[in-house]
């Protein structure tokens, strides 16, 4: 694949006059007017080194629309298809070649190559094009936090040592296809009694012995599987998937051991809360919401784009990310927003002051921390303003999770996960955008 445009179609490429076919307009000619968002693209497909076999494919722009379509509407890849073979706009909009409609599994494939570090430089772009035609500002910047899901289920001890035994027995069943004289004991038939009598069991002595009888199971698998490494008669790629698997089910097994036969408590950051997407990090919320998936702090402007999105590792403390997340905007937009709003969360006298040293004009918290208004914006008007203007991320959140599928990441594996939020991000401000651009005509 070459970083090269789609050639125009002309009299074929039409928008629709509906308000929805305008904003795809007004973000076709921005992509259009910043081709070199296809070079940075054109770097992540191109270190999978992809064969060029069969008939000419998608240029790079074409992925780079069609994923912004699929993130624009959360549309599933199926879906994608249809509407990229059914609707004119969107296909005007992707400038598919010779009028092709690329497979569902066709368009996964190119789109998930594109990285959340490219999804996030795009974006930088496109903010950095709204502050210098006005339709956005740096003077006032607002900052919260909020969760995004992993696609998991919820992680109790007994289905996550259930998912180690299913993925343990699949890798000794290939194994076997290789060598048809091993000989191992499949445990799957009495994990599945020891959930299901665990689930409707009555009383803790009862399930400590099915859990018992479960933790039995999994080790004798464990311990077959780590025999067959030792044999070293397997496939390197088996071998790379065994000792993951490995890792992960001795963790498993060793917190569902402490925590239901010893009774102890093990932390948080020790925890496995998932076989498939193990980089899962434990939101706790106000000590009585917890949630599975990675912290995010977002800033956005005044006219609401987001300016700036980092994910999170573990689950650090609002107060301590609120400098973290002022330099960011400086670092890359070149400036600081004269004034400041967030949570209470991110409230204390070291931050106050840290920021106003950095050269923020008003820093307005609901929680004072023993300082005055005065010392933190100014005035009493400049607070009551800030304490409103930070009210308006509480929509931006809100609407980034409902239309953009920020409350769950659909998609597997931790850079996969970076890549969805960054594109989701990325097709919200460009909705933003697109309807600043129409208000300003």
């Amino acid at each position: 694949m070459r970083a090269k445009r789609t050639r125009q179609m002309s009299r074929y490429e039409a928008f629709a006059e509906h308000e929805i076919g305008q904003e795809l307009k007004t973000i076709s000619e921005w992509l259009d007017r910043h081709v070199e968002v296809l070079e940075w693209v054109a770097d992540d497909i191109q270190r999978k080194r992809l064969k060029r076999t069969g008939r000419g494919g998608m240029s790079i722009e074409s992925v780079l629309r069609c994923g912004l379509l699929k993130q624009h509407w959360q549309w599933s890849y199926e879906v994608l298809s249809f509407h990229l073979s059914d609707s004119a706009t969107a296909a005007a909009f992707a400038r598919l070649p010779n009028r092709i409609c690329p497979t569902d599994s066709a368009l996964q494939g190119v789109i998930v190559m594109i990285r959340g570090e490219t999804w996030e430089r795009i974006n930088r772009a496109l903010v950095k094009d709204a502050l210098s035609n006005s339709l956005e500002t740096l003077k006032q910047a607002r900052i919260d936090s909020t969760v995004t899901e992993t696609l998991i289920h919820t992680p109790w001890d007994s289905t996550l040592l259930g998912d180690a035994e299913r993925v343990l027995e699949r890798l000794m069943t290939e194994a076997r296809e290789h060598n048809p004289q091993l000989r191992y004991t499949c445990h799957r038939r009495v994990v599945k009694k020891q959930i299901r009598a665990i689930r409707t069991g009555k009383g803790e002595e009862s399930r400590r012995t099915h859990y018992g009888k479960l933790i039995c199971c999994v080790r004798q698998t464990l311990g077959a599987v780590q025999a067959e490494i030792a044999t070293q008669q397997q496939s390197q790629g088996w071998m790379n998937r065994a000792e993951h698997y490995v890792e992960l089910s001795g963790r498993i097994i060793d917190q569902a051991f402490r925590r239901v036969i010893k009774g102890e408590k093990v932390a948080a950051a020790d925890k496995v809360v998932s076989v498939f997407e193990p980089h899962t990090d434990i939101i706790v919320k106000d000590r009585r919401d917890t949630r599975y998936g990675h912290k995010l702090n977002l800033t956005t402007g005044k006219h609401g784009m987001a300016l700036d999105v980092a994910i999170e590792v573990g689950n650090p403390a609002d107060s301590s990310r609120l400098l973290p997340m002022i330099r960011r905007i400086q670092e890359g937009y070149g400036k600081l927003p004269r004034q400041v709003a967030a949570d209470a969360g991110y409230a204390s006298k070291e931050n106050i002051r840290e920021a106003k040293a950095l050269g923020i004009k008003a820093v307005g918290l609901p929680r004072k921390r023993g300082m005055s208004v005065e010392e933190m914006t100014g005035s009493e008007w400049i607070y009551r303003k800030l304490k409103r203007f930070r009210a308006g991320i509480e929509g931006n959140i809100s609407m980034l999770k409902r239309v953009f599928g920020l409350d769950r990441c659909t998609w597997r594996g931790l850079e996969h996960f970076q890549a969805y939020v960054m594109s989701a991000v990325l097709a919200y401000n460009f909705k933003l955008f697109a309807r600043l651009s129409r208000q300003t005509l």
